[in-house]
């Protein structure tokens, strides 16, 4: 039996998992716990106000069908009929025109952007159908779009970034060695990807403020309701029971809907990036967790002997070819022991430079992190390097996109 196997027995979790699965689990328990605990709270805050609905609208179909003498069951039947209007688009208040050029290009871009509001939906058969195969392709190009976007935020932050540290950097002090110093520090900085949360979060705060001022003036909402309308936009959660340029008319229309619509992109784009940002930070805190449980420590001395990272000197035989550059790329393990060697390849403490990546590293616990990390840095000091991923026309992305992205160059790159 291997002795990294009892290493991992005795003190790791009883199933005999791995890292990832561990990760994977930990994760989908704590969704699970997150979900009960909403539950809980959204039923003791909205059930009590729906009961009250129920009775208060009890009462008034009551009076109204005693006042009237109008028979209950035509009643309902009215009702039912109205319900089925409402979907196609009737209301009682004058709305905008549903389905002329204008009312669907609004229904297609919440549709390709996965906002769905719900407010218009097709009604006819082959609207439907058509709807499955449009969406389909428009989704995955917007979702296309928002990581081309994220990667372009990350390129100006990180711009942006340097020029802080630089900045800062100067006001440290002036001269020679300070100067030397200032190179070396510059040389081995490391812009935080926790900065870039935050810079991401202001962003999506003042641009959802900006937004909330304009939809409280033009659709007499007060603040705090255009608020909760611009998180359920922008996050693409799209509830719809409240949508902004629904009226028949407004004061300086088009300007008002051309600004809607700026701020719709925009909130959404922000939060989307916002998301990738968080959800690294996630994964990290789930590496936390599973380091407080013993677990990662008894899987990293395993994960080491399985690890197909290789120095180039075995390379040949593994695989009978030949790595004499040591610029090989690579993705580093953490934040927080990763940085930028003197040839300008990416060093950690546990991996150099030419070392190659395995699956298992783009899939592993901190990739994501590493790859953010990575962009920053090679963005901030103005040297990505990107040729060996170009050959195969696979760029590098962010987050999730990136990890596909640089498998599928892995992959492919003997072909």
């Amino acid at each position: 039996m291997p002795r990294g196997r009892d290493v991992s027995n005795s003190c790791c979790l009883p199933l005999h998992m791995n890292e990832d699965n561990a990760r994977f689990g930990l994760l989908a328990a704590l969704i699970l716990l997150y979900l009960l605990c909403g539950a809980m709270v959204f039923s003791a805050l909205e059930h009590p106000s729906e009961l009250q609905a129920h009775r208060r609208w009890d009462e008034q179909l009551a009076n109204f069908t005693e006042q009237n003498s109008i028979n209950l069951k035509s009643l309902y039947v009215l009702l039912k009929q109205y319900e089925e209007a409402f979907v196609a688009g009737i209301r009682v208040d004058k709305l905008r025109p549903r389905w002329d050029f204008s009312g669907a290009f609004y229904f297609v871009a919440t549709v390709v952007s996965t906002i769905g509001f719900g407010m218009t939906t097709p009604v006819t058969i082959a609207g439907k159908i058509f709807l499955i195969f449009y969406g389909l392709l428009g989704c995955a190009a917007t979702i296309l779009f928002f990581n081309l976007f994220l990667e372009r935020i990350i390129t100006m932050l990180a711009y942006i970034m340097r020029w802080c540290h630089e900045r800062q950097l100067r006001r440290s002090g002036v001269g020679g060695e300070e100067a030397r110093s200032e190179d070396d520090s510059l040389e081995g900085w490391k812009p935080s990807v926790y900065y870039v949360m935050l810079i991401l979060g202001i962003a999506a705060l003042l641009i959802a403020c900006s937004a909330s001022a304009l939809y409280s003036a033009m659709e007499d909402w007060d603040y705090f309701e255009s608020l909760y309308f611009c998180f359920v936009a922008f996050s693409t959660i799209g509830f719809g029971d409240v949508v902004s340029s629904q009226r028949e008319s407004y004061k300086a229309q088009e300007a008002y809907r051309l600004g809607n619509c700026l701020f719709i992109l925009m909130g959404v784009c922000c939060i989307y990036s916002l998301f990738n940002v968080i959800s690294i930070i996630i994964k990290q805190t789930l590496n936390w967790i599973l380091g407080k449980l013993g677990c990662s420590k008894a899987q990293s001395g395993l994960l080491a002997q399985k690890r197909n990272a290789v120095h180039p000197a075995l390379a040949n035989e593994a695989t009978g070819k030949r790595f004499t550059n040591a610029s090989v790329e690579t993705v580093c393990d953490s934040e927080t022991d990763a940085g930028l060697g003197p040839d300008g390849g990416y060093l950690t403490g546990r991996r150099l430079s030419g070392e190659m990546i395995s699956v298992h590293d783009f899939m592993a616990n901190k990739v994501s992190l590493a790859i953010l990390q990575k962009q920053l840095s090679e963005t901030a000091h103005g040297n990505p390097r990107q040729s060996h991923v170009r050959q195969n026309g696979f760029s590098g992305g962010v987050g999730a996109f990136a990890i596909m992205n640089n498998r599928l160059q892995e992959t492919s790159a003997d072909r």
